[in-house]
């Protein structure tokens, strides 16, 4: 889905424009009201793990559930993601099949007779949560902690598929990012639903020494929130001169890469982008654009095997 967010979806407090929504958030509402009537069947003869969001975009599904994927098989379980084939979500298809084994379908039920029919002992989905047939085994839920569940409004007044109520439902929380206001949310958390489990997630960078952090860059993103991507660079002191945002799952242009390129060669810039946006890029751009490699780091891992594993 192609998304520019309103600004005010991230406001503290709805403003006069998101209560001008509200009455257009009424299909959410509606189908949510029967989403609780809806007779999900669990899988038999193969666990399930959902990687979800309730906040729309940018909560950073894929990098845990690659995460999960490498701890599942490092305990020697027979493994798989699975992404439902989007044709706007290519670049994360992309991602998953380079590094995981990954099946794609136009139904996630089809995903489940794969994996069972290939002898797999767990599927991880990415993405899947407003599914109205499948019961997970486990159901995870990504946040930013920046951003939380902004104005706590549903589409179009706010960023919300759910309102947050929705988390009784759901078995853990992943809090991604910078957490000066963790106990805040975590407060609201328990307050709905006591038994979920919490865990606080950040970025590391895997290829850090192969820049030279002395250089000027130019920095380009088509992302959830590309302001995530910036920030992890400034705080391992890369020095940004430019950076230009595109929509999430942006499908690059010539034109584009080599604007891009152009504007970077008058500066006397090195280009990064993200490893999702690399992905896109055809091989005669990639020589002149370095992607940044990143691993999701979970404080209490430990913690998330006991959950999985149980």
């Amino acid at each position: 889905m192609k998304l520019k967010k309103p600004y005010f979806w991230d406001l503290p407090k709805p403003n006069f424009l998101s209560y001008l929504l509200i009455p257009f958030s009424s299909p959410i509402i509606l189908r949510n009201f029967l989403f609780k009537f809806l007779k999900k069947k669990k899988p038999l003869n193969i666990k399930t793990i959902c990687v979800g969001n309730i906040y729309l975009g940018g909560t950073g599904k894929t990098p845990l559930t690659i995460k999960i994927y490498e701890i599942l098989k490092g305990l020697n379980f027979k493994v798989a993601t699975v992404k439902k084939n989007y044709s706007n979500q290519k670049d994360e298809q992309l991602l998953l099949k380079q590094k995981t084994s990954l099946i794609i379908s136009k139904k996630r039920e089809d995903a489940i007779y794969q994996g069972i029919s290939q002898n797999y002992d767990v599927l991880v989905f990415d993405d899947g949560l407003q599914d109205p047939k499948i019961d997970f085994n486990i159901k995870l839920v990504c946040f930013k902690s920046k951003n939380w569940v902004g104005n706590g409004q549903l589409i179009p007044a706010g960023p919300l598929r759910e309102k947050i109520s929705s988390l009784k439902r759901y078995d853990a929380v992943f809090l991604n990012g910078n957490l000066g206001n963790f106990k805040k949310i975590e407060n609201q958390i328990k307050n709905i639903n006591l038994d979920i489990k919490i865990f606080k997630t950040f970025y590391k960078i895997l290829n850090i020494q192969k820049y030279n952090l002395d250089l000027e860059y130019l920095i380009f993103s088509g992302i959830g929130n590309p302001s995530d991507f910036k920030n992890i660079l400034l705080e391992n002191k890369f020095k940004i001169a430019r950076e230009l945002i595109f929509p999430d799952h942006h499908n690059y242009s010539l034109k584009d890469l080599e604007e891009i390129q152009v504007i970077a060669k008058n500066e006397s810039l090195k280009i990064i982008t993200t490893e999702k946006d690399f992905m896109k890029i055809p091989t005669q751009f990639k020589k002149k654009i370095d992607c940044l490699t990143i691993d999701l780091v979970i404080q209490d891992e430990k913690k998330l095997i006991g959950l999985l594993t149980k």
